[in-house]
């Protein structure tokens, strides 16, 4: 499986990976790769079925996506990096740390969806609209989850959901589907910074606290007056956690 992935910073630093939310790709990480890109090698990269990573039919699951990274990792021969994900790309993030810890070096998990089969219902009718109507049957409802209303930057982020291919949307909202990370989340031992936002109505902040509790050791910061996209509308207080979590 090719993923698509863009290389910033020095070639002999720390490596980072970024992983993007559930129709977004790479570009969604322009806010953190300049700051980032200063002290680590960072790779943001598109998981399958998103941006201009291969678009294999679905359904996916959250293995296949994780398996992913892995398979990025041996291609760049990079024994260890730490890895940044929100949204969909947290939940990846925390199937890394459980499945593949040796390969995680530090990870943050911002607003990550932990069980999402809870609700698969809603994950599969997702699915289904999507492949029937395309990305822009969802966007406005999408955007409206992704920010506040007084965030209006949000041209390019929609873009980047109307340019995200229907399969490949379609089938990660399968692999939500089916994906429960909560039962080994206490096996978890790489250092975790778990990141929610006050207002964000995709992934709430209570199903993100508890989490805290769960994984050994792991540091929670909750972002007030934001919604789920808080890297992209935020980036003067998530970017300085960050570095801090990551140095």
């Amino acid at each position: 499986m090719r993923l698509n992935y863009v290389e910033t910073g020095p070639g002999d630093a720390p490596v980072v990976l970024l992983g993007s939310s559930l129709g977004a790709d790479h570009t969604m990480w322009a806010p953190q790769v300049d700051v980032l890109a200063k002290r680590f090698r960072v790779i943001a990269f598109d998981h399958r079925g998103h941006g201009a990573s291969e678009v294999p039919e679905g359904p996916y699951t959250i293995e296949d996506l994780g398996q992913d990274v892995v398979e990025l990792l041996n291609t760049l021969m990079i024994e260890q990096a730490s890895y940044v994900g929100i949204s969909l790309g947290g939940s990846v993030g925390l199937w890394l740390a459980q499945h593949a810890p040796q390969r995680i070096h530090r990870l943050v998990a911002i607003c990550p969806p932990s069980n999402p089969a809870a609700t698969a219902q809603t994950w599969t009718d997702r699915a289904a609209q999507v492949r029937a109507e395309g990305t822009q049957a969802i966007a406005d409802a999408t955007l409206g989850r992704w920010f506040l209303p007084e965030f209006t930057e949000t041209g390019p982020v929609k873009q980047m959901l109307l340019d995200c291919p229907a399969e490949g949307y379609a089938a990660c909202c399968e692999a939500l589907s089916t994906t429960n990370l909560l039962p080994d989340l206490k096996d978890i031992t790489a250092p975790v910074l778990l990141i929610t936002a006050e207002s964000d109505a995709s992934v709430p902040p209570e199903t993100v606290v508890p989490l805290a509790s769960q994984i050994p050791g792991a540091h929670l910061e909750v972002i007030e007056h934001a919604a789920h996209l808080v890297t992209y509308s935020h980036p003067d207080v998530i970017n300085p956690l960050l570095l801090a979590h990551l140095a």
